[in-house]
């Protein structure tokens, strides 16, 4: 079982309700805490409508963080603030501080790089500032790069799954940050799966990668600030860091799905929906089956040339998994996987957001599909596979082979989970909607 290494000092205490709620509402730090919480307005009612993303909350009451001082961003399409204005362009036009640089992750600054293609340092067209590639040859900033700088900002959504890039990126610009002795900013913004539910087996270390980089499971159900805390204490990064937090938002909401804006975070992550589903159907890129790439829907739709997409739909909906069900769908991948080949498959309709378990339903879909089709379904090779790399154990290959059953495999990463649980719990910074 994967264990979390000693933290480089003590971990912070939970923050307690009450009192340090109300200080930081205020903006006051809560006591206890390896990272700054920045103007928060979690647990109080001081944002009473929609609530407020931490871009909006730094450049409101917080430029004490920024001022006079020369800015890299590290940004992305999603960097917006409340009434989708770029992040680049707020800072860059504000007269209380310099912005220098940009730093761009997979996808790039304006979000027109395709996932797994390498992003080039340039020049960016609008501002014409310079930008640093960070999903290039290095994947994270360069004593070169961070020279004239005084302060980092972070500002990008995350779509809450162990596997994507960003938080990864994240912990190398702290890293670096660390050695050149500059403070990291973080502005915080929702989980889109609501940051309540934590789901999945917990990475094993010796298949960390650019995909998962620390023990953390499939669905952390955190935000990118609270994982930027813990990986700072945990993993012994110990950067200066400030993470300025939302206003008036509360675990389990949903505000992506309306009260604030929803920017795709890379092109194939076009709506809230496809994050809700990516932590289960997204292990469908370590296999030979289309995880929808190339499609409108992608990870909410998925085949094969050789899938029966009757056999598999009814196959699934008689498992009677939680708030989702199947129809079969026929679709031609424009890209990736069997792009220009007639696939036959399923979509996946969510039909309570709440119920509804990702990574349970995606080893559901992988059984089916191994299982319906034993000689046309097949994990994609590699030293180790990178199906491991996803799932981020080496057993979950075989007990889908085997023919294990999905409590079983759940009992098996059950512990690990556990574990995370009481470690997470620390770095929570947002109540649960209710309280």
């Amino acid at each position: 079982m994967p264990r979390f290494p000693r933290p480089l000092h003590a971990a912070p205490r939970p923050v307690v309700r009450g009192l340090a709620l109300a200080l930081l509402c205020v903006g006051v730090m809560a006591p206890g805490r390896s990272a700054e919480i920045a103007a928060s307005g979690a647990g109080c009612d001081c944002a009473a409508s929609a609530p407020r993303l931490g871009i909006d909350v730094l450049l409101e009451q917080r430029l004490d963080l920024l001022r006079g001082k020369r800015v890299g961003l590290v940004t992305n399409a999603t960097g917006v603030d409340g009434q989708l204005r770029s992040s680049v362009d707020r800072l860059s036009a504000h007269p209380g501080f310099t912005l220098v640089a940009l730093f761009g992750p997979e996808h790039g600054v304006r979000g027109d790089v395709q996932a797994g293609d390498k992003v080039a340092s340039s020049r960016d067209a609008v501002t014409d500032l310079p930008v640093h590639s960070l999903y290039g040859e290095h994947r994270e900033p360069t004593a070169a790069m961070l020279a004239g700088i005084d302060v980092l900002v972070f500002d990008i959504q995350d779509v809450g799954t162990r596997f994507y890039t960003y938080p990864y990126t994240l912990a190398g610009v702290m890293r670096a940050a660390k050695r050149a002795g500059i403070p990291v900013v973080v502005t915080d913004r929702p989980d889109p799966m609501g940051g309540v539910r934590v789901e999945g087996p917990v990475l094993e270390p010796a298949l960390a990668s650019f995909v998962g980089m620390f023990p953390i499971p499939l669905r952390h159900g955190m935000t990118l600030g609270e994982l930027a805390s813990l990986f700072n204490a945990e993993f012994g990064i110990g950067a200066e860091l400030h993470v300025v937090t939302m206003q008036g938002w509360r675990r389990g909401e949903e505000p992506l799905r309306g009260a604030l804006p929803w920017v795709p975070p890379s092109p194939n992550m076009p709506t809230p929906d496809t994050a809700l589903v990516y932590p289960g159907t997204g292990l469908l890129e370590g296999t030979n089956v289309s995880e929808g790439r190339g499609t409108t829907r992608p990870f909410e739709t998925l085949g094969a040339p050789w899938v029966d997409a009757r056999a598999l739909a009814d196959r699934l909906n008689a498992m009677q998994l939680p708030g989702v069900r199947f129809r079969t769908t026929w679709f031609t991948p424009s890209f990736s996987k069997h792009a220009g080949q007639a696939c036959a498959g399923v979509q996946l309709h969510v039909t309570d957001r709440a119920t509804f378990r990702p990574v349970r339903t995606g080893i559901a879909v992988l059984k089916a599909l191994h299982d319906q089709h034993p000689k046309d379904f097949a994990f994609l090779p590699g030293d180790p596979p990178f199906f491991d790399r996803l799932s981020g154990v080496p057993w979950l290959r075989g007990a889908i082979a085997r023919g294990d059953g999905i409590d079983a495999i759940e009992a098996r990463w059950a512990p690990a989970l556990e574990q995370f649980r009481a470690v997470r719990q620390r770095y929570l910074l947002y109540p649960e909607r209710g309280q």
